[in-house]
């Protein structure tokens, strides 16, 4: 019988690069669901990215030219990203699609995700938009330096997108880095748990881990929600894991 409040929502945000996935992944292993089967594990991760919307002509020739702003609110569909965390917060199944970067377009495979007691919804706006945010239980922001985001989106982008060099500083500068500045930034101040370093970090994934291990702990006549409480009450799970 699933416990009353769960699924609980974790949304774990910050800018390009900045080691949102491998926070989320190693949370996952450390947690000893990394190798369960997909429809049986307590715990998932979900991609802002299986949100992005499908482009017009127009914006495909520009996505083409590196002049499509993907890192900008405007590229996600919002509606489809709120409708699917509702349902899985309902405990219910729900579909995604990979987007491809290549067409610029969602792929035509669907991909089931099945419910689960904790769901870790990393992006770079994950903490943007006001109805997505209020579905959140805690709110992450993964706080890494811009040198070091930008030289791991150099190796990112040359070696997995085999894009050459100049194209991708060229596009960090025009797009990446100003969007960064005006939308993911400012989402900082509605982290309940702030990240310096990423993954590196062990001392504050682990602290989130043992928090989630008393989540699913949980005694199941107790509300979940009841255990993570306002950042303005005393004991909150932000004072106890925020590393400066």
């Amino acid at each position: 019988m699933k416990m009353e409040g769960r699924p609980f929502l974790i949304g774990v945000a910050g800018g390009t690069c900045c080691g949102k996935s491998e926070v989320c992944k190693k949370i996952l292993k450390d947690l000893g669901q990394a190798d369960v089967e997909s429809e049986k594990r307590k715990v998932i991760i979900l991609s802002q990215e299986s949100f992005y919307r499908d482009l017009d002509e127009e914006e495909t020739i520009q996505a083409d030219m590196g002049n499509f702003n993907f890192d900008h609110p405007e590229a996600f569909d919002d509606n489809h990203c709120h409708n699917t965390l509702e349902k899985l917060k309902r405990g219910e199944q729900a579909v995604v699609q990979e987007y491809s970067f290549k067409t610029h377009s969602r792929e035509p495979e669907y991909k089931t995700v099945y419910p689960a007691d904790v769901i870790l919804f990393e992006g770079i706006l994950v903490l943007y938009n006001k109805d997505i945010r209020n579905l959140l239980n805690m709110k992450i922001f993964v706080d890494t330096d811009s040198d070091t985001r930008l030289a791991r989106r150099v190796l990112r982008d040359t070696i997995e997108h085999g894009r050459d060099i100049d194209s991708v500083l060229s596009q960090y500068t025009r797009l990446v880095k100003p969007a960064f500045e005006d939308f993911t930034l400012p989402t900082k101040k509605y982290a309940d748990v702030i990240i310096p370093r990423g993954a590196d970090n062990t001392v504050a994934v682990d602290l989130i881990v043992q928090h989630i291990k008393d989540l699913l702990n949980n005694n199941p006549n107790e509300n979940i929600k009841t255990r993570t409480r306002h950042p303005s009450e005393s004991g909150n799970v932000s004072n106890k894991i925020r590393p400066h």
